[in-house]
C-alpha cells in the first residue's frame, strides 16, 4: 500500500498512539514491544512499515501560516497595515516561509518627520507565528502578521 488519503498525524502523536496501544493490549493480556506497536499503526495507515510511514510524514511540506490571496494585517516596521498575500515559498529552513505582501496603502518605514520611504510592496522571511527573525534597532520584528 501507499497510504491512506487522510491527514497523517504528527511523528510525536503516532508514538503516543503507540503507547496507548501497548498499553492496550497489555492490559488484555497481550505483550507487544513498542516497535511492534509502532508497525500496527502504520498498517492501521496505509502503510507497509513504520520506516515507509515516518518518512512520508517527514517529507510532507509543512502548511504555511498564510496562503495566496490571504487578507493580512499587521506591523511592518512598527508602522501597522492592512494589505494581501501575494506570494509564498517553503523554505528549506523548517517552519520558515518567504512571503510578499501588497499593502492597501503605502507604508512609510522611515520615522524621520525630515524624510519619506514608503513601501506598497515587500517580501520577508516569517516564521509560523507570522514573525521575522530580523529586528529593528529598539528590538521588535521587522514583521509581525496578525494571523
Amino acid at each position: 500500500m501507499t497510504g491512506s488519503s487522510l491527514p497523517l498525524p504528527s511523528i510525536e502523536a503516532l508514538k503516543t498512539q503507540a503507547k496507548r496501544l501497548r498499553a492496550t493490549l497489555a492490559a488484555d493480556g497481550t505483550s507487544i514491544g513498542h516497535g511492534r506497536s509502532l508497525e500496527l499503526l502504520a498498517h492501521q495507515h496505509g502503510y507497509k512499515d513504520w520506516n515507509t510511514l515516518h518518512a512520508a510524514i517527514g517529507n510532507r511540506p509543512r502548511p504555511s501560516p498564510v496562503a495566496v490571496g490571504d487578507r493580512v494585517g499587521g506591523h511592518y516596521l512598527s508602522q501597522p497595515f492592512d494589505g494581501e498575500v501575494i506570494g509564498v515559498q517553503a523554505l528549506t529552513t523548517p517552519d520558515r516561509y518567504r512571503v510578499t505582501l501588497r499593502f492597501d496603502e503605502p507604508v512609510d518605514v522611515v520615522t524621520f518627520d525630515s524624510f519619506s520611504a514608503y513601501r506598497r510592496r515587500v517580501t520577508c522571511t516569517i516564521d509560523r507565528a507570522g514573525r521575522t527573525a530580523e529586528k529593528t534597532s529598539d528590538g521588535r520584528p521587522h514583521m509581525v502578521l496578525r494571523l
